[in-house]
């Protein structure tokens, strides 16, 4: 399937129920979270640690099928002034990459902020600096879904 640039087409693709997953994709890792099967709650899941893109592909899409999940929400990574630079070109290269290997719809969430957000919700919980280092960017993937979701379900309620 063709990755959905435009937030109403991707909305409109994506099933009333089934897990969604979302992704905060860093130059090191893949941070995933996953929502519940009535897309209004997501947790964070798990971190892949990058190697190359096939590897991690195939990796990602095991897992994910594992999970039954019926489509993915990647974190775009744009400028705080909403404008796109080269972390927004890889992660959209990535996503073209992926909806070639797979037939799940794949959107994308403006993440900007949510690895910080992450980071803070971390400390405030007394999280030690080397388990904060492990989980951030499942956590950050969590945040990123959950927006989704909380707009998803405004979308659907109008």
């Amino acid at each position: 399937m063709a990755v959905q640039a435009e937030l109403p087409a991707f909305a409109a693709a994506l099933p009333d129920q089934g897990v969604l997953a979302g992704l905060d994709l860093g130059t090191k890792t893949i941070g995933i979270a996953l929502s519940d099967t009535r897309q209004t709650v997501a947790s964070p899941f798990e971190t892949i640690r990058r190697r190359k893109f096939a590897l991690d592909a195939q990796e990602l899409l095991e897992k994910l099928a594992l999970r039954r999940v019926a489509g993915i929400v990647l974190g775009l990574p744009l400028n705080m002034d909403g404008s796109e630079g080269a972390r927004c070109q890889s992660t959209r290269a990535f996503a073209r990459n992926l909806s070639r290997l797979t037939d799940l719809p794949i959107g994308f969430w403006d993440e900007r902020l949510s690895s910080f957000a992450a980071e803070q919700m971390l400390i405030e919980a007394g999280t030690r600096r080397a388990r904060r280092a492990e989980v951030i960017d499942k956590v950050a993937a969590g945040i990123i879904l959950q927006g989704f979701l909380d707009r998803l379900a405004e979308m659907r309620r109008s």
